[in-house]
């Protein structure tokens, strides 16, 4: 019964999607063909007319959209258009657009994209309207639309036709538009505290500056084996050491990863690096700048994430690593001055540990363990031992710690902060460090540089460098549970000619 069913909705579906080529054919016939308009004047979007309306009633307009409903009623119909910033009614009369033009209007579809041109009124139930004077077809849809009260609901489908998800769905393209308004923020603000914006190279030789697996490809005109980025970090220091003081990057950059949640193996990131100053300068900067999005795009700086509310009003916390990890899993790395008792330490509680870990490595497992789930409110988690901070400049008054953070809100990490290490001779020692963990298997660790140890020893300023997930602060000022839900094109896995 139900294949039976199955198969009479494909045909008449089949029949449906007919019907529309067929009207389509019959208007290329009339030489009315809809793809032959090259372009169409539009004088305002729905929400103006709405939100200015006692200015506007009875103003002559144009607008353009997709016809979401229609319903005819003989002489007089009412049809629904979607805009960028909303939707409107229109009320089409025969009397008002010419018989010949109301006979074409009955045939256009759900989904037609349209113009109209008429007068702002509000009808007798009070839903203000544009009365028609003249309705133009602009583009046939030769597809049918979901049906509208169930939406596309289908989250593959949806990622994969996104298209038909802003359609569908207004919270998505509310997300889309507010995404959009956040990276204009973060712009505004950097360049009103004297960052220039630059672009680097995405195809590198050398994908340094993160620890990531990074892509592979192969450059046929120089026959030669290239990386696509895995971070903005080395070229934009180059830039410091050129004299540029404050730069910043909003790019794409690419990890050999997998997908969750939170992660997409190419994503939005952006870094800055800004001479003179250090960590906690980059402090300074990441509060001021969270303060100022939040307030431009939400018009607060209190927000609610999945029910939890957290304040970018007050002063964000800041601990050391070594402060967290004693708090939360009662194991203080103050007191242990071994490799053999950091592993005991583990051992004890069930942290497990490879035998290339180091010291400081074994206290990162601890916070990966025990911590970051805790930090839920804006926090600045600090001073990370050396071993696994290659590019950080040490604490002078202990240096097996780095002076380093990473920003931290509702448990994720959201930017990660150095003071830059400068010193062209130490950067080599963690370079060589890095290429011996690369050596012992970890496919995530640095490779020498040579070119960068140039620019530093050409000489850099004290500097101070940060880089953000954009994707994940979109997702928390749009209360979006996943990445894929920020992303306009998330990365799906390719459908086999059998599910196509």
């Amino acid at each position: 019964m139900g294949e039976t069913q199955n198969k009479q909705q494909e045909q008449d579906l089949g029949q449906l999607l007919k019907v529309r080529r067929e009207k389509l054919a019959a208007l290329q016939e009339k030489g009315k063909d809809p793809f032959q308009i090259m372009k169409y004047d539009v004088t305002h979007h729905s929400s103006e007319i709405k939100e200015h309306f006692d200015e506007m009633e009875g103003m002559h307009v144009s607008l353009a959209g997709r016809m979401m409903s229609k319903r005819i009623m003989g002489k007089a119909s009412f049809c629904n258009i979607q805009d960028l910033k909303g939707n409107i009614q229109s009320y089409v009369a025969r009397d008002s657009i010419g018989e010949e033009s109301y006979a074409e209007f009955k045939k256009y579809d759900v989904g037609d994209i349209i113009g109209l041109e008429g007068e702002v009124f509000r009808t007798k139930t009070g839903e203000i309207s544009i009365h028609a004077s003249k309705v133009t077809l602009l583009s046939k849809s030769l597809q049918i639309l979901p049906e509208k009260y169930h939406g596309l609901v289908n989250t593959d489908l949806r990622y994969r036709q996104r298209y038909i998800d802003l359609i569908m769905n207004e919270e998505v393209k509310d997300t889309f538009i507010k995404r959009f308004r956040i990276i204009s923020a973060i712009r505004r603000f950097l360049d009103s505290q004297g960052f220039m914006e630059v672009e680097t190279p995405m195809l590198v030789s050398n994908a340094g500056g993160a620890a990531a697996r990074p892509f592979e490809t192969h450059f046929n005109a120089l026959d030669e084996d290239l990386k696509l980025r895995i971070s903005l970090e080395l070229p934009l220091k180059r830039l410091i050491v050129g004299g540029l003081e404050r730069v910043y990057e909003i790019g794409r950059v690419f990890r050999n990863e997998g997908l969750d949640t939170r992660h997409n193996p190419e994503f939005t990131l952006m870094e800055l690096y800004q001479a003179y100053t250090d960590y906690n300068g980059m402090m300074d900067l990441t509060e001021k700048l969270y303060r100022y999005v939040a307030q431009e795009v939400l018009g607060t700086t209190i927000i609610t994430y999945k029910g939890t509310e957290m304040d970018l009003g007050k002063p964000f916390e800041r601990i050391t690593m070594v402060d967290a990890v004693k708090k939360y899993a009662g194991v203080d790395f103050g007191a242990i001055n071994t490799l053999e008792e950091a592993r005991a330490a583990a051992g004890e509680k069930g942290i497990e540990y490879e035998e290339r870990h180091k010291k400081g490595d074994i206290l990162n497992l601890f916070f990966e363990e025990y911590v970051e789930e805790h930090l839920i409110q804006p926090t600045f988690l600090m001073d990370h031992p050396v071993e696994i901070s290659p590019l950080t400049k040490r604490k002078p008054d202990n240096p097996d710690y780095v002076e380093r953070f990473e920003f931290f809100m509702n448990g994720w990490e959201m930017a990660n902060a150095y003071s830059e290490l400068n010193d062209p001779i130490d950067q080599r020692e963690r370079f060589k460090a890095q290429e011996e963990q690369f050596a012992q298997g970890d496919e995530e660790a640095n490779h020498t540089d040579e070119d960068f140890l140039n620019a530093l020893e050409i000489g850099m300023p004290p500097t101070g460098g940060i880089g953000y997930g954009i994707d994940r602060m979109v997702m928390l000022l749009t209360d979006s549970p996943a990445i894929r839900d920020v992303l306009l094109f998330p990365t799906m896995k390719t459908l086999g000619k059998e599910n196509q």
